[in-house]
């Protein structure tokens, strides 16, 4: 543990990574744009090149330069874990941490709960190279060993769970992975983008690999795109190789905004935090909703395990409806001026779009009751949230209108 572990969140994401002496007293790393390096001797090159997987390596542009070695630094020892690679995208993280363990022959299980690309990777990539998935109820707990099978090589989690925000115990799935696999290898890998390095630390309980999209709420204004990859020691320098052979880089810019968002990442993970409790609680007395998918409200399933394994929440939950027309949710949502309606999150904008489980739930049969909603609640004041959303349910409440019927075409007329 380095003197600067032992300090407070807060603290540390204001000065991981950084190295002012190093950088001629810049208090940020300078961004290198490099691909080529260039040595002064075939012994220097030599001893590189032998070097070239290990952590903070320098040796060609793929491999990271000082500005990615910075970030990766710093998220690593802000989740517990022995070192960091830096990818492209978030779907680039969870594509290379799965293809490391993998062959063909071998057997995943995967939460059903996963990030929609996720799935598609195990589905429609990894099936097609002999790897065969089984997707499980994120409620399973120590369960989980009676679904591993001689060949099962890898776990992989996500809590809370897309769209449906299930908390999974996490530790006791892990515990019981690692004991039914031992011996094999098995390796539990978990996306920890939801709650960011600040509010769940993946290796105190029990997983081998984390992975997030840094696009998220690291950088935290939607205006790049990152992956990370943290690992525990005896699976680094696997990780990193695998990165190398499948030509992952990240760009020098993107790290640098991820750096600079780091610096704030405190700061706007307890606003959105306090932001989307303040909006969820007032939705879920609202007689149009059905029930609030969010597990920091104290009457969600999964508040009691989030309580126990979470330091805080983030800003993206789930809304179940009561049963409306959909030309009514369109209404509602077509007409909010403080939410836009995209993809992603973890930006400092509130963001709110509609959900199909189609396809997306296999192992568990989650029905809402009506349209479902996903939220990003952002930085803004919730009181303007909470009377854009008020007006927006005004639209959904109206009657439909039904549509005007079609003329037909008359003699002297246009149809």
């Amino acid at each position: 543990m380095t003197a600067e572990s032992r300090h407070k969140a807060d603290t540390l994401v204001t000065r991981l990574g950084r190295d002012p002496a190093r950088q001629n007293h810049a208090v940020n790393p300078p961004v290198y744009h490099a691909s080529t390096l260039a040595f002064d001797s075939v012994a220097e090159f030599e001893a590189a090149a032998a070097a070239k997987f290990d952590k903070g390596a320098l040796f060609y542009g793929r491999y990271g330069m000082p500005t990615t070695h910075s970030l990766e630094s710093a998220v690593a020892e802000l989740e517990g874990g022995y070192g960091a690679i830096a990818m492209s995208t978030g779907l680039a993280a969870i594509t290379c941490a799965l293809l490391t363990f993998l062959k063909a022959g071998d057997h995943i299980l995967v939460t059903d709960t996963a990030y929609e690309p996720t799935r598609h990777v195990c589905d429609l990539l990894l099936g097609r190279f002999g790897v065969e998935t089984s997707y499980f109820d994120p409620l399973i707990g120590a369960g989980i060993a009676e679904a591993i099978r001689p060949n099962t090589r890898l776990v992989y989690l996500e809590s809370p769970g897309s769209v449906t925000f299930e908390v999974q115990d996490v530790p006791a799935i892990a515990a019981a992975a690692h004991q039914a696999g031992h011996g094999a290898g098995l390796v539990v890998l978990f996306d920890n983008t939801w709650a960011s390095p600040l509010y769940f630390k993946p290796f105190a309980h029990g997983v081998d690999v984390s992975i997030q999209a840094a696009t998220k709420y690291i950088i935290g204004h939607a205006d790049a795109m990152l992956g990370m990859i943290v690992s525990r020691e005896e699976h680094y320098e696997a990780l990193r190789r695998t990165a190398f052979h499948l030509g992952h880089a990240a760009a020098p810019d993107d790290v640098y905004l991820a750096l600079r968002g780091l610096r704030t990442l405190a700061l706007r993970m307890a606003r959105h935090h306090r932001n989307a409790l303040e909006v969820a609680t007032w939705l879920q007395d609202r007689p149009e909703v059905a029930r609030v998918l969010y597990p920091a409200l104290p009457g969600d399933p999964g508040h009691a395990l989030w309580r126990r394994d979470f330091t805080g929440a983030s800003g993206l939950f789930g809304v179940a409806l009561a049963p409306c027309p959909k030309a009514a949710v369109t209404a509602m949502l077509d007409g909010l001026e403080l939410f836009s309606i995209g993809v992603s999150w973890g930006g400092f904008e509130s963001l709110v779009r509609p959900i199909s489980l189609a396809g997306i739930r296999t192992a568990t049969d989650w029905r809402p009751p009506g349209p479902l909603l996903r939220f990003h609640i952002g930085l803004e004041d919730p009181t303007d949230l909470i009377a854009d959303l008020e007006a927006g349910f005004a639209r959904l409440n109206r009657p439909v209108q039904a549509p005007a019927p079609v003329q037909t075409a008359t003699e002297g007329g246009i149809s």
